[in-house]
């Protein structure tokens, strides 16, 4: 078994390694968010920094934090992992 495969059985895992990361996450509402991932926890409720609000690719507000909570996430993307 590969690291790659062992990671994909345990996205959270892979998410808390993850930390001090860019990510960029996008809610339900299809609001992005992209910044520094700080703090991860069991419920996938995020404290980013240095984040920006994105909406279609454009930038609509620069946060210095934001807590995302973890039930209005539809997607995580680690930027390095592309």
């Amino acid at each position: 078994m590969t690291l790659s495969q062992i990671s994909s059985k345990r996205p959270l895992t892979t998410l808390q390694k993850s930390t001090k990361k860019t990510v960029t996450v996008r809610l339900k509402n299809e609001v992005e968010y992209k910044g520094k991932m700080d703090n991860v926890d069991s419920y996938m409720n995020l404290i980013m920094t240095d984040a920006e609000e994105l909406q279609q690719g454009k930038v609509l507000a620069n946060y210095g934090r934001v807590i995302v909570r973890g039930n209005n996430v539809l997607f995580i993307k680690l930027e390095n992992e592309l």
